[in-house]
């Protein structure tokens, strides 16, 4: 197998990114107002997804808990994929679809903020969780790859990756995810720190 020419790889995330920012601009801007209003109302952000959007899910939980850039107070936000006891009994008991939807019925308030994430845009237990969660009354978020799959039914802010390359969804995502928790930081520092 050909090795790829590394500066085509970073031209490849480049181009990327360059097209996802263009197209979902507006839409990340109304998502750092939504989700700083609802941090300043005592609300709570979800965080969740499989492999390594779960372990997207739980850094960018802990940059919103601890601090990003600012020392700050902790901001509300839960990652869905860390205590596995919650994860395998879930999955054990009733079905691995459910392990993001029960928790977010056990935690979830209307008001609350979920993010799913899905490189695919398939993840059955990210779209069930979102489905239930927009019903619920929870602004439903999507960090999604290829055409948003079904997940992006579900979402208030679909912000879908248009590619169907994992590690360059996955590569938009955290960078997606470094500039909502640096604007998010910003714009409540802003009125409260």
């Amino acid at each position: 197998m050909e090795l790829k020419n590394i500066p085509h790889l970073l031209d490849e995330v480049k181009t990327l990114g360059e097209s996802f920012f263009k197209e979902h601009e507006p839409l990340l801007y109304q998502l750092i107002a939504t989700c700083s209003q609802a941090l300043e109302q005592g609300q709570t952000l979800f965080f969740f997804g499989n492999g390594g959007s779960a372990s997207q899910a739980q850094h960018l939980a802990a940059e919103l808990v601890n601090r990003f850039l600012f020392n700050r107070e902790p901001l509300a936000a839960i990652a869905l994929t860390c205590d596995s006891s919650i994860l395998t009994s879930i999955a054990n008991d009733f079905d691995f679809r459910d392990i993001f939807r029960r928790q977010l019925q056990a935690l979830g308030k209307p008001g609350d903020v979920a993010i799913g994430l899905s490189t695919s845009g398939t993840s059955e237990n990210v779209a069930l969780a979102l489905q239930y969660a927009k019903k619920a009354g929870l602004v439903t978020v999507g960090f999604l790859g290829n055409d948003g799959g079904r997940c992006k039914d579900h979402c208030n802010f679909p912000l879908t990756v248009r590619s169907s390359d994992t590690p360059r969804i996955q590569e938009i995502h955290l960078l997606l995810g470094h500039i909502f928790c640096e604007q998010l930081e910003r714009q409540v520092c802003t009125r409260s720190c």
